[in-house]
């Protein structure tokens, strides 16, 4: 027995030694791959944007995120959209860049984000170079980008369909009812069409109003967009969509809507020979991951003044929140920071967001408003800023949106599940003992009663009205006004404008050169709020961890990762909410 305990501690102490010198590595690995050598740009190089990922619009430089990457089966390095815009402004003016590809899989992004990147290779096209792009299937979101492109290529074997934009939206009542569950509603906005999947059998007529007003615009935008870059007529792509009749290459070779099929090989033929290169020599692609590496190396501003970018995307939530969400504590303590930094001249408050808590979106406004009264504060709206999204960006001194963002939704519910028939299709029995008559408020074994539903009536009453003041406040809107702008509806960028929800037009960039304006500064540099952990301390913590899941469970899922991310975002919905009315995913 002594010997075994002897061989046994041994043992032990060998696969501590061996994890510790494990971890030693893994940090050195790290560490190295993190400092990295100087980026060389060759001569006649093409600046590579192999977009096959989510689109977020700020770059990971967590070093995990790399490894996380790597896990998940993808070896490509994330840019985040700020960075693919500076490096795209950069590479006009390098002139060992002489054109951009635009190789194309899958791009996780709304038409807001994707019409930034479009206005940037717009720009760029602007100084001569060229611009080719590439895919292998073609629908809206990668047709729309693919377009912008001098020369537009899809594979022989590819597919494009384009026929026109549909929303959608799955309706859970009678599934419920089966579970023996009802979901109980109290709402303020005829149009807060969050709660009708719970609560309804199809959409109401306001819901449907709204969906095709926004639905409308931004296929219109679309559809303009690609006239523009195709020589074609809004009315003829009208026609090609409600026709269908493009259900190929060829077709789309037809009716002008790419130049050509061709391997991906063959591409790369014809951008050679733009470059000029002798016969069989391919032209030199550079990673938007390395450009933007050299990029940030050879910043050689080192000026005190800072516009801070404080990037705000995900779920509106109480406390710190993970990395996909807007954790009103870690959120209310970025824009404190930025606000007592005297090197920060102005802050620049990136919104990405459908809302959701509204306890935790009026703790972020309330530093909003007193960033406000010390420093320039500009919004730049990404695809969605809504409800919650929109209650802690109105404040701002100037809003900025792209015509085809989603926001406005100014309203907000409560949702209470009762779940008495699932108690009885179980057997189950709850006895309660109280000592006043609303002490047991909130159980889910039975209704509310109207005693409680009056106690949440006058609650959501009083967030909405909140709400509402919000908006006046910050907007400096009348309250008539805003009432017939409110009742929970949905708008785009476009009609934002007109009711004086948004400013102006504009993207993130726009937004720093207004911050910097107001600022009265020229010489800056950008800071991104919030200030990441340690790595080391977030990767042990679970924020690295989470990131690793969620790219695993990206991959492994496919396209179901976005119902396990409706179920999950359905979980998280405690207490009054300001949501959007839905995840709005057009096809």
């Amino acid at each position: 027995m002594k010997q075994f305990f002897k061989y046994m501690l041994a043992t032990i102490t060998g696969v501590v030694v061996l994890l510790f010198i494990f971890f030693l590595v893994f940090v050195s690995m790290v560490s190295n791959a993190s400092k990295g050598d100087k980026v060389v740009v060759d001569d006649n190089s093409i600046l590579h944007l192999k977009l096959n990922y989510s689109l977020v619009d700020r770059s990971n430089d967590n070093p995990f995120d790399e490894l996380a990457s790597g896990l998940a089966g993808d070896v490509s390095t994330p840019v985040g959209l700020h960075d693919m815009l500076n490096c795209i402004e950069e590479a006009k003016t390098d002139d060992k860049i002489k054109g951009i590809f635009i190789d194309l899989t899958a791009i996780g992004a709304g038409y807001a984000k994707l019409t930034e990147l479009r206005d940037a290779v717009n720009d760029f096209k602007s100084t001569g170079k060229f611009v080719y792009s590439y895919g292998e299937i073609f629908y809206n979101q990668t047709y729309y980008f693919a377009s912008v492109a001098d020369k537009v290529y899809l594979n022989p074997s590819g597919t494009m369909l384009f026929n026109g934009m549909a929303a959608d939206v799955t309706f859970m009542k009678e599934t419920l009812a089966k579970l023996g569950i009802e979901m109980q509603v109290i709402k303020r906005g005829k149009f807060k069409g969050a709660v009708e999947p719970f609560v309804l059998d199809g959409l109401s007529d306001e819901n449907r109003k709204q969906i095709s007003v926004y639905l409308e615009s931004i296929y219109g935008q679309f559809l303009d967009n690609i006239s523009d870059s195709r020589s074609l007529s809004v009315e003829q792509l009208k026609e090609i969509a409600n026709g269908v009749k493009v259900k190929s290459g060829e077709d789309a070779v037809k009716y002008n809507m790419i130049d050509a099929v061709g391997y991906r090989d063959e591409v790369m033929t014809a951008m050679a020979s733009e470059l000029g290169l002798e016969e069989g020599k391919e032209p030199n692609l550079i990673s938007l991951a390395k450009y933007n590496k050299g990029r940030k190396m050879d910043m050689a501003k080192t000026s005190k003044n800072v516009i801070a970018v404080v990037y705000a995307d995900g779920d509106i939530v109480s406390g710190k929140g993970q990395t996909n969400e807007i954790g009103s504590d870690r959120f209310a303590k970025a824009l404190a920071q930025a606000r007592e930094d005297d090197n920060v001249k102005a802050v620049v408050l990136r919104i990405n967001s459908g809302g959701g808590s509204a306890l935790a979106s009026d703790v972020i406004w309330r530093e909003t408003k007193l960033l406000r009264e010390q420093k320039p504060l500009i919004v730049s709206m990404g695809d969605v800023a809504a409800s919650g999204g929109y209650f802690i960006d109105c404040m701002g001194d100037s809003v900025l949106a792209m015509p085809n963002t989603i926001t406005g939704s100014i309203g907000v519910f409560g949702l209470y599940p009762n779940a008495e028939g699932l108690y009885n299709k179980m057997g189950l029995k709850t006895e309660v003992v109280k000592t006043a008559d609303v002490a047991d408020f909130g159980r889910i074994d039975r209704p509310l009663t109207s005693a409680e539903m009056d106690i949440l009536d006058a609650l959501i009453k009083g967030v909405y009205e909140q709400f509402r003041s919000r908006v006046e406040e910050g907007r400096n809107l009348d309250r008539a006004h805003i009432d017939t702008i409110a009742e929970g509806r949905v708008w785009t960028g476009e009609y934002a404008k007109k009711h004086g929800l948004i400013d102006a037009f504009g993207g993130i960039q726009d937004a720093v050169n207004i911050a910097a304006s107001k600022a009265g500064v020229e010489e800056y540099r950008l800071s991104a709020y919030p200030k990441s952990d340690n790595p080391f301390e977030e990767f042990f913590t679970g924020f690295g961890m989470a990131s690793i899941k969620d790219k695993v469970l990206k991959e492994e899922l496919g396209s179901y990762y976005t119902v396990y991310n409706k179920l999950q975002r359905l979980q998280s919905l405690r207490g009054i909410q300001a949501i959007m009315p839905y995840q709005i995913e057009l096809n």
